[in-house]
């Protein structure tokens, strides 16, 4: 049901790949929203590192962890047991997550016009200064699964039948957002989760595997199953920018965590949007008579903002010492 597919072929520029490659992952968008990618060029020990420093950093005194908690701009630590997607369309979700996370986004030098602006969400991260090595691992990593997601891109395009560089100045900047997640194995209450039923708001997520299991994908039936572990592979899913812009062409496929048993899950997934300024308007190939377009254009910064401020937002953290 969620497809494995090889992207070495097409990052080789094996001839045929791009059409091929452009084929199996628009079908697994607009089929399941969600597919599993082997073969790709983000090097194996950045991932281990990557993996690592989760591990350590959550591995802190609480203090430590809350001298980072997150701020206006959703950068730094999240406690265990404060939030959940509330605005979920997928479940009637009434009880906090069972993890606690850690987040980082672009960083920006002071002079950036983002920074310089006050804008939301362009804000300074907040790294420990105890953890030699931890802010460079971390941006280490998502420069390299920044640059898978912009390569496979022009695929999207394709399939759409839409020019090839039509996302390119839209992702030349791309706005991600990065997590450290800890499940601990704990005993969830009913309609309970680690992560509960939701769906991402960004436009492409990239989840390198782990062995621990937890994450499980809501099929076009109804039927919730695990994502299968491939190892050295990334889970990749369509989020809500994917599905605005396409019209629903491409899925924004539910998905939930489990608490793990008998042993904790780390997760470290990247969450690819575009440039905060980005219009996300119906692209001209996903509509048309009898398939009008669904929603009005909206700026991916103002999605951003609606969705932290209703599930996210930092002042439900403030009170603790």
């Amino acid at each position: 049901m969620i497809p494995v597919i090889d992207v070495g072929p097409f990052l080789a520029g094996e001839a045929g790949a791009f059409d091929t490659t452009a084929t199996h992952i628009g079908r697994a968008l607009q089929d399941v929203g969600f597919f599993v990618v082997v073969n790709h060029d983000v090097p194996q020990p950045v991932i281990d590192r990557t993996f690592a420093e989760a591990r350590r950093f959550h591995a802190q005194p609480a203090d430590a962890k809350l001298a980072l908690r997150m701020n206006e701009h959703n950068n730094g630590y999240m406690m265990l047991g404060r939030y959940a997607v509330w605005t979920s369309d997928v479940n009637a979700n009434d009880k906090p997550d069972l993890n606690e996370a850690f987040f980082i986004k672009r960083e920006r030098a002071p002079d950036d016009p983002l920074v310089r602006a006050g804008r939301r969400f362009a804000g300074p991260n907040q790294w420990p200064d105890n953890l030699p090595g931890f802010r460079e691992t971390l941006l280490r990593y998502t420069d390299a699964v920044d640059a898978l997601g912009r390569r496979l891109l022009p695929l999207l395009a394709a399939y759409l039948d839409l020019p090839t560089d039509v996302f390119d100045a839209a992702f030349a900047e791309s706005q991600f957002s990065f997590r450290l997640t800890h499940y601990p194995p704990v005993t969830a209450e009913p309609n309970q989760f680690g992560i509960a039923p939701h769906t991402d708001a960004n436009f492409m997520t990239f989840l390198a595997q782990s062995d621990v299991p937890g994450l499980q994908v809501r099929t076009p039936d109804g039927e919730w199953v695990d994502v299968p572990y491939v190892p050295g592979s990334f889970a990749v899913n369509s989020g809500d920018m994917m599905q605005r812009w396409t019209n629903h062409r491409f899925k924004s496929t539910p998905h939930r965590a489990l608490p793990p048993v008998g042993r904790p899950r780390y997760a470290i997934p990247y969450f690819m949007g575009p440039h905060l300024d980005t219009e996300i308007a119906c692209l001209p190939t996903c509509h048309g008579q009898g398939n009008p377009r669904r929603y009005p254009p909206i700026s991916y910064a103002q999605y951003l903002e609606w969705w932290y401020d209703a599930n996210y937002n930092a002042a439900r953290q403030r009170d603790v010492a």
